[in-house]
Formats: structure tokens, C-alpha cells, sequence
């Protein structure tokens, strides 16, 4: 099920819950029951279930778990100074505990407050989680959290109790971050007599710099790796080895074989690198493994603005053994469409060769002359290249020319293959270019 949790309003954006959805559909996550479909355990917006939220805070006043607490921010305030000035555990202090009962419920009905669950304060509460094994929390070391707002909508912590329950939702598996409020939700559920659920924390993804993951280290929305091209079947693919394996040799695996494969019991909780060199790899491989027909459906919603409709199924065979992401398309692409030759320093021309201008003009020159007179194939114009890899005409290695080639046709370095490309491009705009090239080493 899907389930909106918006209950700190102070956090709302607009938007937000249409990305959830937008960005679940696109990984091919769906869902059988939610707020847009509905089903059994409804409302599926936990700002639609307040009234439940206050049931259930009924039902710890009735235990003796729940107080009032008229606390102002700025008493709060000082209260976290003082502990932090004199190296104290951080907390709440109680002082609203000793309340009597009737008194503090009529103060409530004019006086702003917050509702706060009781912890019991001595012996020690473990949480059994599937991946870190029995965690064991002193209770000393707990304060009186808060569970109902002064706005009347609850924290997360009342919400987690109340709608897990009547949900039956069976696992918790949430990132580490939590770990230190497991006490308190073991106790929330143990004060009202309900199970409580299998608790499993993740590990913490960490960026390059071996800190917690940012926006600086790839810490970005779903979406946002959809608009810089990665497939959702590389995301999944990706998403699910950082800190969970199948066994000690796959790195490639599909969302049916995760789906019939995965268990917490391989988790494990060290912290797991988000590397965005390795969701290039994945991405790459899982653009390769495509079938020609869909990735030329791909290129075609790609780049359709960009070159003519009967170039597509000739160039999208090009991109594929060359594409990591599918913004590279375009780029890659656009100097078959462009009728003004593509920009660059002219010193990319020679930059391979050694920043060598007259060898890299010779490389040009001979090309043209070549180019005049073979058949205009990519066999020939290989076959033609390749020979000037000989010792009587260029003597040097085609890995090296190649790139004066590249620049002065694409305007970059390297691109799609550029045989074919030339073939595409045609011989009379493929001389143009590289005479121009010619003319800018000479200058």
C-alpha cells in the first residue's frame, strides 16, 4: 500500500505527494491500495486521520502512558542550553508529569499544549532487528517524547503506532537514522498490548567523501535521475546492491529476479557507497541489453526534434554501444542536424598528437584528398583511414589521429562511430567540415 505522511505541515510542499506517485510509477513500483485507488484500511493521508490519532491517545491516557504538557518553546529552550552547558543527556525533564490528571485535562481546553508518551525510565528495552541483531537501549537514557502536536496532529512516532496497527503492516524497514527511536516505538506498541512489528534498519548511504549521502554526492530525487537519463530498471538494479547482496558474484539482476530473490537476512549494516560511476555502468549495460526495437523507440522520443525521422533507425544502433545516460543522446547526435559547423578550439585538433598543428593539418589534408575520390561507404572510408597508419604515409597509430577527425566533424573528441556517422553525414558536408578544420590550423 502507499500511505502519505504529511502530518508535519510546516514541511508541506506543493507538488510533493504528485512526485511520489510520478516517481514510483517511473521505477515500476505500483501499488494495490492508496489514496488515488483506495482499499481496506483507509484514509490512506495521514492528515485525513485525525481522528483516529486521537483515539489512540485516549487509549494511553486510559494506561497511564500519556500526559499534558504546558511547556512553553522558550522554557524548552533553555532546558536543551542548560543540558548542553553542562554536558547533559538532552531531553525532556518531566516537569509536566507531575500533573494531576483532571487539573491538566481542564487547562488543556484553554491553554496551548502537547500530548507526551510516558517511558518507563528503568531497566533496559531491546529491539530484536532483522539486520543489526538484538539492540539493547537503557531506559535511563529515554525522555517523555512528544506524540500529539499543538496543532492536534501527531509525530511521527503516534502515527507510526496508529496506522502500522490498524494497517497490520508486519515489517518496518526504514534507514538507520531511526535506530535511536526504536525504544520509544517498542514501547508505544507494548503500552496499548500490540505486537510489535519486525523492525529492520538499513545502512546509511554515504557519498564519495565517505559522508552521509547529499545533494553535493548524488542525494537527489528519483526524478531527478530520470531527466539525466538513467533507466528505472538500472535504478532498481543499482538501488538494490547498496547494502544487500545475492551472493558473491551477480551485479546484474532484474526487478522479477529481485522481486523472487531478495531478503533481509543478506542485508547488512555497514554503510553502503552511492556510486555514481557504478549507476553509469549499470545504466550503460541495461541500455545495451535492450532489444533494437526498443531502444530506437527510446531514441526517437529522445531526439525527435533534433534530426529527421528517416535518420533515426540508422543512428540509434550508433548510440547504443556508446549511450551511459540517456541525456547523452542528443549531444551525441546534433552535429548531424546542424548546418553550421559544430564550435571548438582549434587546438583539440592536435591535441592528441602532441599539440603538433602541421601534423595534425598533414592528417587533414590527406584525408580530404582521400576522401574525394573512394566510395562513400563505411567500409571504404575505414579501410581508407586505416591506411594512413602506415609508415609511408602518416606513421602514426589511427588511436591518435582519430581525434582531429572527431573534432573536426562532431566539434569534440569523441562521440558515436565515425565511419558510419560520416556516411550519414554525406561527403559533401564531411569535406566542408574538415576543410574548414584545415583552414582554422592554418590561420
Amino acid at each position: 500500500m502507499l500511505r502519505i505522511e504529511d502530518t508535519d505541515q510546516t514541511r508541506l510542499v506543493e507538488g510533493a505527494v504528485s512526485r511520489i506517485y510520478d516517481a514510483l510509477r517511473w521505477l515500476g513500483l505500483e501499488w494495490d491500495e492508496g489514496p488515488d485507488i483506495g482499499g481496506s484500511y483507509g484514509p490512506y493521508v495521514q492528515s485525513e486521520r485525525l481522528q483516529k490519532y486521537e483515539g489512540m491517545v485516549t487509549s494511553l491516557f486510559e494506561r497511564g502512558r500519556a500526559y499534558y504538557c504546558f511547556c512553553s518553546p522558550e522554557r524548552l529552550k533553555e532546558l536543551r542550553d542548560f543540558q548542553a552547558q553542562n554536558h547533559l543527556p538532552p531531553g525532556y525533564d518531566g516537569k509536566c508529569k507531575s500533573l494531576e490528571i483532571s487539573e491538566a485535562a481542564d487547562k488543556a481546553k484553554t491553554e496551548s499544549h502537547v500530548v507526551r508518551f510516558k517511558m518507563i525510565n528503568d531497566g533496559v528495552t531491546t529491539l530484536n532487528d532483522l539486520v543489526r541483531g538484538a539492540v539493547v537501549f537503557e531506559n535511563r537514557l529515554q525522555d517523555d517524547f512528544v506524540i500529539l502536536k499543538s496543532d492536534g496532529f501527531p509525530t511521527y512516532h503516534l502515527a507510526l503506532l496508529t496506522d502500522d496497527s490498524d494497517m497490520q503492516i508486519s515489517h518496518v524497514i526504514r534507514g538507520d537514522e531511526w535506530l535511536p527511536s526504536a525504544p520509544k516505538h517498542v514501547q508505544l506498541f507494548e503500552a496499548v498490548g500490540l505486537p510489535v512489528p519486525h523492525f529492520a534498519h538499513l545502512p546509511v548511504l554515504v557519498g564519495s567523501d565517505q559522508k552521509k549521502l547529499s545533494k553535493r554526492t548524488g542525494g537527489a530525487s528519483a526524478l531527478e535521475y530520470k531527466e539525466k537519463g538513467y533507466l528505472p530498471d538500472a535504478m532498481i538494479n543499482f538501488l538494490a546492491f547498496l547494502g544487500w547482496s545475492l551472493d558473491d558474484k551477480t551485479s546484474i539482476i532484474s526487478k522479477d529476479e529481485l522481486s523472487a530473490q531478495f531478503s533481509l537476512e543478506r542485508v547488512v549494516p555497514n554503510p553502503a557507497l552511492f556510486d555514481l560511476e557504478r549507476l553509469d555502468f549499470l545504466n550503460g549495460h541495461h541500455i545495451r541489453a535492450m532489444s533494437p526495437e526498443r531502444w530506437e523507440s527510446i531514441v526517437a522520443s529522445e531526439c525527435a526534434e533534433v534530426i529527421s525521422e528517416k535518420l533515426i533507425s540508422s543512428v540509434a544502433p550508433l548510440l547504443q554501444s556508446r549511450t551511459n545516460r540517456l541525456e547523452e543522446i542528443v549531444p551525441n547526435i546534433r552535429f548531424l542536424s546542424e548546418t553550421d559547423i559544430p564550435s571548438y578550439d582549434p587546438g583539440l585538433l592536435s591535441g592528441k598528437l602532441g599539440g603538433d598543428e602541421s601534423q595534425a593539418l598533414y592528417v587533414l589534408e590527406s584525408v580530404i584528398g582521400i576522401f574525394s575520390t573512394i566510395g562513400w561507404n563505411s567500409e571504404e572510408i575505414e579501410s581508407s583511414i586505416r591506411g594512413l597508419q602506415d609508415e609511408k604515409q602518416l606513421g602514426i597509430k589511427m588511436r591518435k589521429f582519430i581525434v582531429t577527425l572527431y573534432v573536426a566533424i562532431m566539434g569534440k573528441p569523441q562521440g558515436i562511430p565515425l565511419f558510419d556517422s560520416l556516411v550519414l553525414l554525406g561527403r559533401e558536408e564531411s569535406l566542408r567540415r574538415l576543410h574548414f578544420a584545415a583552414e582554422q590550423l592554418k590561420k
